[in-house]
C-alpha cells in the first residue's frame, strides 16, 4: 500500500475515481446513522455499519446491556474521551485517537454506566465477519493513542499503511484510517491490491477528492482499484475505510448480522444463554432480558 503527502497539486478530473454515492446520513438525538446492512452496507460490505456520535454526558447514564453476534465493531474516539463498561463489566475508557475493538463473534452482551469527558465525538463501524470467524469465540482489545501507528497524517485503525500496521489483527484484509489534513494539503491513497471498496466519512471541514466534499458527509467511490487525491479546502477530519467487497450475504437480526440464516439461529441461541446466565449473575434484569428476546423475535434474517 502507498500513501503519501505531497505539495498541492490539481487532480486530473479525467482520471479521478468517481463518487458513485453521498449521504449524510439520518440523526437520532446525539447519532448519525450514516450505513446500515440492508442500505449502504450493502455497496461497501464488510464495512456493514457506520455510526458518528457526539455525546456530552458529564453525569453517567445507563446503557442498557445489549448483545451482538456475527460481527466485529470499532470505535474510535476524534474528540473528548469516553468512559464505559466493558462486556465483563470492568470500567474502560477511550481517549481521543483511541480505540476498541469488540469481536462478537458468536455472541457477546455489553454496556452499562457510561460518561464522557468533554464531547466525546467518535464513529463505530460494524465489520460483517467471514464464515470462518462469525461463531468464533467472543474478543476484545483496547488501544492507547499512542498504540495506534501513524504515517503522515493517517493513523492506522486497521491494517497497515506503508509498513505501520494496527496491533489489531483485523478479521480479513481491510484497511481503516483516521487522517487529519491542514488548509491546502494533498495527501494521497493508494489501496491495496484487490480493494475495490473505498469510502470515507467527513466529520470537520472540508477537501477536494475529484469532486468537493462536506462535513458530516459519507462519500463512497466508484468500485475500483485506483488512487484518489485529497486536497484540504480546510483543516479537516475522516475516517476512510478500505477493503474488497465481501461476496458473503448479510443475513440481519436485531442486534446480529451474519452471512447465513443458520448462523444467525445459532448466534441469536448463544445471546438467549448468555442472557440467561447474566440474570442469574445479577447483571442483567429479566425485564431487559425479555425486551432482547421480543426484539429479536420481530426480526427475521434475510438474505441480500
Amino acid at each position: 500500500m502507498d500513501s503519501e503527502t505531497r505539495p498541492p497539486a490539481a487532480v486530473d478530473s479525467q482520471q479521478a475515481r468517481r463518487i458513485l454515492q453521498r449521504t449524510s446520513g439520518k440523526t437520532t438525538g446525539p447519532i448519525t446513522r450514516l450505513a446500515s446492512p440492508s442500505d449502504i452496507g450493502q455497496l461497501i460490505k464488510p464495512f456493514v455499519l457506520l455510526d458518528y456520535a457526539e455525546l456530552d454526558l458529564p453525569s453517567p447514564i445507563d446503557a442498557r446491556l445489549h448483545p451482538h453476534s456475527g460481527i466485529a465493531t470499532l470505535t474510535t474516539l476524534v474528540g473528548g474521551s469516553l468512559h464505559f463498561q466493558d462486556s465483563n463489566g470492568q470500567p474502560r475508557s477511550v481517549m481521543d485517537g483511541g480505540v476498541e475493538w469488540m469481536q462478537a463473534g458468536r455472541g457477546i452482551w455489553h454496556g452499562g454506566s457510561v460518561s464522557s469527558t468533554g464531547t466525546a465525538r467518535m464513529y463505530q463501524l460494524w465489520i460483517g465477519l467471514p464464515p470462518p470467524l462469525e461463531l468464533s469465540a467472543p474478543s476484545q482489545m483496547f488501544l492507547r493513542p499512542e498504540d495506534v501507528p501513524s504515517d503522515g497524517p493517517a493513523h492506522v485503525l486497521l491494517g497497515s499503511l506503508n509498513g505501520r500496521a494496527s496491533p489489531i489483527c483485523e478479521p480479513q484484509p481491510i484497511t481503516y484510517l483516521h487522517v487529519r489534513l491542514r488548509e491546502g494539503e494533498n495527501w494521497r491513497y493508494t489501496p491495496p491490491a484487490g480493494h475495490d471498496v473505498l469510502w470515507i466519512s467527513l466529520y470537520s471541514g472540508s477537501l477536494d477528492a475529484g469532486e468537493h466534499v462536506s462535513e458530516g458527509e459519507l462519500a463512497i467511490f466508484e468500485q475500483s482499484e485506483r488512487s484518489v487525491d485529497f486536497v484540504a479546502s480546510a483543516n479537516c477530519g475522516f475516517v476512510l475505510g478500505s477493503a474488497a467487497h465481501s461476496p458473503f450475504d448479510l443475513v440481519e437480526g436485531y442486534y446480529s448480522v451474519h452471512t447465513n440464516t443458520a448462523a444467525l439461529q445459532y448466534g441469536e441461541a448463544e445471546i438467549r444463554r448468555l442472557g440467561a446466565q447474566l440474570c442469574v449473575d445479577g447483571r442483567l434484569a429479566p425485564e431487559q432480558a425479555a425486551r432482547v428476546e421480543r426484539q429479536m423475535s420481530t426480526m427475521t434474517g434475510h438474505g441480500q
